[in-house]
């Protein structure tokens, strides 16, 4: 991408008269945002022709679309069942925004389950190899992203999903999530915090993929276990204005989610500031 693209966590509260998609980037496009994540979380429904209409408006207004996989998603479960809901999570999400033009999906790849993070590692690796496969064998068009998690238990430090993303290629590259990295670790607040990250993923991916970022941020409340819940930004910690330098900075492309809970209010807020940069 040449830009940073700013867009909403699903449906603005704002949209009018109906809250659905088409109105929603309607409502995008009218407040200067640049697109919205749909919002997939609460599970998917496949409706391909929707999906078409869906991504014919987009690219009509010029806006972006990324879609967020449902939270029920466990690589590394124990039950072979949940394990391939899990595939079927993340295919139907990526196949539903192929047919909008749509550019990345982000998920939740797994849980420790009580393991040594180390030893959850190589199966969520192979597990991705395979939908990786199957998606390439489909020519799905959008990455596959897992994300950076806020709470401990969770599969999805920086380092493992930056690793996952070396080492499989393909269409695995991560989601980071700096509110998450920021919770589940106590630090990265700062900007020579943040611009660190950006360095580490040139070094392991290449510099070109600080043109093709997918990335979250919100304000958050935290605890020592990691991330308790997202939180607008005027009420959190997060040092967002320089967080937003850093972005200037190295000039990164891609998508920001804000993910804080007035939806276009905070995702509007950043993109003026960072404008004004």
């Amino acid at each position: 991408m040449d830009k940073l693209n700013f867009l909403t966590p699903g449906i603005p509260f704002s949209s009018k008269p109906n809250r659905n998609l088409e109105n929603a980037l309607k409502r995008i496009k009218e407040l200067g945002l640049d697109g919205m994540e749909i919002e997939y979380v609460r599970g998917v429904i496949v409706d391909f022709p929707k999906m078409r209409s869906v991504g014919k408006l987009a690219k009509d207004l010029g806006l972006v679309l990324t879609a967020h996989a449902p939270y029920y998603i466990n690589l590394y479960s124990k039950e072979k069942e949940k394990v391939n809901k899990s595939y079927q999570h993340i295919l139907n999400t990526a196949r539903l925004l192929d047919y909008a033009g749509g550019y990345s999906i982000v998920f939740h790849a797994a849980y420790y389950m009580g393991n040594k993070p180390l030893e959850v590692y190589p199966a969520v690796r192979e597990h991705l190899i395979h939908i990786s496969n199957l998606a390439e064998k489909e020519a799905l068009r959008v990455f596959l992203r897992p994300e950076l998690m806020g709470k401990k238990v969770q599969f999805g430090t920086l380092e493992e999903i930056v690793r996952l993303s070396k080492e499989i290629g393909n269409h695995i590259l991560p989601c980071i999530d700096f509110a998450h990295l920021h919770a589940r670790t106590g630090r990265y607040n700062s900007y020579e915090e943040f611009v660190k990250v950006f360095d580490y993923i040139a070094k392991e991916l290449g510099e070109d993929t600080l043109k093709e970022m997918h990335i979250h941020c919100s304000g958050i409340k935290y605890s020592l276990s990691g991330e308790q819940k997202h939180v607008n930004l005027r009420y959190s910690d997060f040092k967002y204005r320089e967080f937003l330098k850093a972005l200037k900075d190295y000039d990164i492309c891609g998508v920001l989610v804000c993910e804080s809970p007035n939806v276009e209010g905070d995702t509007l807020m950043l993109k003026r500031i960072y404008e004004r940069m």
